[in-house]
């Protein structure tokens, strides 16, 4: 939470910076502005003698909009009753064509929410212009169903971009199917130019899909519906078959087919450019996946050579049977749950593609057979992490020699490595730092704990975090046994070194190439 509130403090330091920076190259042109008086003020400091009187009114409408724009919408329509030209900027179409809806019950968030009055006045005099909309809503029932009251009221506008999105579940999942599928087929109705659809974890089902293929099939380029129950195959196969633009995809394994794959890979179909799938098990044993042909799978790669197919896994080890059996075209793979030991062995040998790797529990097996076959078989790796689970040190130099260079990101636990005969974790980080050509040292921080928060799921984060306690209990045995007392004590001696070396580059996992569909 921590990180995220930082990077919203930057975000806004950095637009306030860019705004003043614009001010600024008007205060220095404009008319209005008072020049300081040579002599008698040139004895004074710098501060004094760049005192200047600006009138804000005097703005141009551009620089207005602009600074607008960064404003939430209560403090917009405060300032759109400073005076006219500022409430003349409050009314210009291109201030209403993206717009954010904050739905929170004041029991269940922190985080304030759109006045229902300003989001009638919204809705009756700036409907027409939206083009970007997003509903941010809570968990609460409440929250859910008030947006999709908002969304049964856009009926005179034309969406290009919707996102719904759960700050945490259960929220859609909780409202009346019918009650979401009527107000979502509001906007797929009177929206033609739809291009980007965000609705995971929702009530969406197939006959909204095709009403969607209807209205939008020649402009939709990114879906996004992962946890999405009532979709089928079927409905899938409707969105690849009728939207030859389709070039960003994200859905659930379970909805993954061959006459899927194959149907993308048409000669009718542009280049997919990024496939998302979500592997996801809450009752082990219960579900039996199914098998992708690798034929399928040539036939995607054949058709669009650049796609990257990236993989979230949240299954149990025993559930690992059916993947990477034969070739598979994967090119980011995250493990967030767990992952069996012989599934990371035909990894290597199956995922030539694979650029990126994230391991965020594996128990104290140790791993360092899989990371030398990865390294070996993956000559496209270029980012690894890894925690909760244990690698030698002499394995783990092993397969950054192996890599070189091109690792690029690499984030490891310092509890991950196991020392031995070669090398200890005094020792480790400068073989390391050596073979990648920069200082490198073990992280402290989980690795879990950030994947955590990029996927934004409780109930996967639940998962993870009992997971977490598991290992911590083996781990505080392992500590009675002396071991453990030993890398509780360098695990603080790194933590020092990371603080001493934190501006040098490539210190953390690059944790992007998923989140070109953000």
């Amino acid at each position: 939470m921590r990180k995220v509130l930082s990077l919203n403090i930057f975000n806004v330091y950095r637009m306030k910076r860019n705004s003043l920076s614009v001010v600024n190259k008007i205060v220095q042109s404009s008319p209005a502005v008072k020049q300081p008086k040579v002599g008698f003020y040139s004895s004074l400091s710098h501060t004094h003698m760049h005192t200047v009187l600006l009138d804000w009114g005097s703005l141009p409408h551009h620089v207005v909009l602009r600074i607008f724009q960064y404003l939430p919408l209560i403090d917009r329509a405060r300032a759109s009753s400073v005076c006219r030209k500022w409430n003349e900027v409050f009314h210009i179409p291109d201030l209403w064509r993206k717009f954010e809806f904050e739905l929170n019950q004041s029991a269940t968030s922190y985080f304030k929410s759109t006045h229902p009055d300003l989001i009638q006045q919204i809705i009756k005099k700036h409907a027409t212009h939206l083009q970007y909309v997003s509903f941010k809503v809570d968990s609460s029932t409440e929250s859910a169903e008030a947006a999709c009251d908002i969304l049964s009221q856009l009926v005179n506008c034309s969406l290009q971009t919707l996102g719904l999105i759960s700050t945490a579940k259960p929220s859609f999942m909780n409202v009346s199917k019918s009650h979401f599928v009527s107000a979502l087929t509001v906007v797929f109705v009177n929206s033609k130019s739809l291009s980007s659809i965000k609705i995971e974890d929702t009530p969406v089902d197939d006959p909204s899909l095709k009403i969607l293929v209807a209205n939008n099939s020649d402009t939709l380029r990114l879906l996004k519906m992962s946890s999405c129950p009532h979709v089928s195959s079927d409905g899938i196969l409707c969105i690849a078959d009728h939207c030859q633009g389709l070039r960003e995809l994200a859905l659930n394994y379970y909805i993954l087919s061959d006459e899927l794959l194959l149907a993308l890979s048409s000669e009718t179909h542009v280049r997919l450019e990024h496939l998302r799938i979500d592997v996801v098990s809450e009752n082990p044993g219960q579900v039996e996946f199914h098998t992708i042909k690798k034929q399928s799978w040539d036939a995607l790669i054949k058709h669009s050579p650049g796609v990257n197919v990236v993989m979230y896994f949240f299954l149990y080890e025993e559930e690992f049977e059916a993947f990477f059996r034969e070739e598979t075209p994967v090119t980011n793979l995250y493990f967030g749950r767990s992952v069996s030991k012989a599934a990371l062995g035909r990894i290597g040998l199956n995922c030539p593609r694979l650029i990126e790797l994230v391991v965020c529990a594996n128990g104290l097996q140790t791993l360092d057979d899989e990371l030398i076959c990865i390294a070996e078989c993956c000559k496209n790796l270029t980012a690894l992490g890894l925690s909760e689970c244990e690698v030698s040190c002499s394995a783990f130099v092993d397969f950054v020699r192996r890599c070189g260079k091109r690792l690029t990101h690499l984030s490891i636990m310092e509890d991950v490595l196991i020392p031995d005969g070669n090398y200890n974790l005094d020792e480790i980080h400068t073989e390391v730092s050596k073979y990648l050509g920069r200082i490198w040292f073990p992280d402290v921080l989980p690795i879990w704990f950030l994947l955590a928060y990029n996927r934004s799921s409780e109930r996967r984060i639940h998962s993870r975090s009992i997971r977490a306690q598991d290992v911590h209990t083996l781990r505080e045995t392992e500590h009675e046994h002396g071991r453990g007392k030993e890398r509780g004590r360098r695990k603080s001696e790194a933590g020092s070194r990371l603080r001493a070396v934190s501006t040098e580059p490539d210190l953390g996992l690059k944790l992007t190439n998923h989140e070109i569909m953000t």
